[in-house]
């Protein structure tokens, strides 16, 4: 947007995994703001993780043919309707062509107050995945838990694609914030503060 803007914004919305379900006055998207291109703070490596307690998956994959996700419909999914459990092989697992992953980190995650962190490619000559579609933490994710996963949204591409537990699959880049904000992301019992390997909170175990 130029500087000086004022009027509509349009967002194109193009659902790849499930169908969705959305009313007016549904929240779609963020906007973030920057005065200026800041340096960032420091950098963090997160890698896969693949050795889950015995008998737990290590992730979800999303099925072909499912229902409707309303997005109003907060834990009234049945996850079983949705997803199904990967359980890896000897540290490792393959992911399918223009499949849809989800997985986490081996490493917790904090989030200072006077900063935020946003998820990035480890590696973009690579190619053959991303990692970082959900890719936003705000400031005090992790910080009064003693840190928490970070759940990562796989999707392969053209081909398939080896996992191997530890794994480097994306980093985090960390930025200042011009002010502390006046509330911390986990100070009213967010949804995702302290998790581990987790669903969104429209889907119910």
């Amino acid at each position: 947007m130029p500087t000086g803007y004022s009027g509509p914004l349009y967002l194109e919305v193009s659902p790849r995994t499930f169908p969705i379900m959305v009313r007016p006055g549904d929240r779609l998207a963020q906007i973030r703001f920057k005065r200026k291109k800041p340096e960032p703070l420091k950098e963090k490596v997160v890698s896969i993780d693949l050795e889950p307690p015995a008998g737990q998956p290590a992730g979800y994959r999303a099925k072909h043919h499912s229902g409707v996700v309303d997005l109003r419909g907060l834990g009234a999914h049945d996850a079983s309707q949705f997803w199904e459990p990967v359980y890896p092989r000897d540290g490792r697992i393959v992911l399918n062509p223009e499949e849809f992953y989800i997985l986490v980190s081996r490493e917790t995650v904090k989030v200072g107050p006077n900063e935020a962190a946003e998820m990035a490619p480890i590696a973009p000559e690579l190619g053959e995945f991303r990692a970082h579609y959900a890719g936003f933490f705000d400031p005090g994710f992790g910080m009064n838990t003693g840190g928490s996963r970070a759940v990562l949204e796989v999707r392969s591409r053209d081909v398939p694609f080896i996992l191997e537990h530890g794994q480097p699959v994306a980093k985090l880049i960390y930025e200042p914030m011009l002010a502390k904000p006046a509330a911390l992301y986990g100070g009213k019992g967010s949804n995702y503060q302290g998790q581990g390997l987790k669903l969104s909170k429209h889907f119910r175990l």
